[in-house]
């Protein structure tokens, strides 16, 4: 008697860990932290549910597996200073009418205020955006200007979650582009 052919994937650490993180991602972004559970994980990934404490140790090691990928605000971030605050404008712009291309800054949006992971969260948006924003800026009090560039950014995803998406307007540009003007700027001296 011939034993059955069993249709098993291949053993592939790397590609098994890569599924986890891309149901992971696609689950948090969804759904938020809390509300995902390791369980729907592993059945999303086609893993076995034990793989998520191997590779990752926890959820909450999976889910800083996931916020360590690129987000995609680094690009608007990055580049030529001068053109910085007409970037930001023209992003903060774009969330007012959808969400972030992003899954990781939605999973950012839709999970901060879970204790479990709040540090992760906040070591995160320190270091992919405060400190990123501050790295282009010049003078004194970077980091405090840097914050409240961020504040406003967060702050439009907040209110399109709130309100509901609104479609940008040219002028809906400019004023961005003002308050994020007068949030990175040195202040004046007195």
């Amino acid at each position: 008697m011939e034993a059955p052919v069993k249709d098993a994937r291949p053993r592939d650490r790397e590609a098994t860990r890569q599924r986890l993180l891309s149901a992971a991602r696609a689950l948090f972004a969804e759904h938020g932290y809390e509300q995902v559970t390791v369980r729907q994980i592993a059945a999303a990934a086609d893993a076995n549910i034990a793989l998520v404490g191997r590779y990752f140790g926890s959820k909450a090691g999976l889910f800083g597996a996931v916020l360590a990928g690129e987000p995609t605000v680094l690009q608007v971030i990055d580049g030529d200073p001068e053109g910085l605050v007409h970037r930001l404008a023209e992003y903060a712009a774009a969330r007012m009418h959808a969400d972030p291309e992003s899954p990781i800054l939605r999973s950012v949006e839709r999970s901060a205020g879970d204790p479990e992971i709040r540090a992760l969260v906040r070591e995160r948006l320190h270091s992919t955006v405060v400190a990123k924003l501050s790295e282009q800026l010049d003078g004194p009090d970077v980091a405090a200007r840097a914050r409240m560039a961020t504040a406003v950014f967060l702050g439009v995803g907040l209110i399109r979650r709130l309100i509901g998406p609104i479609e940008a307007t040219p002028a809906d540009v400019r004023r961005l582009t003002a308050v994020f003007e007068a949030c990175l700027a040195e202040e004046p001296d007195n």
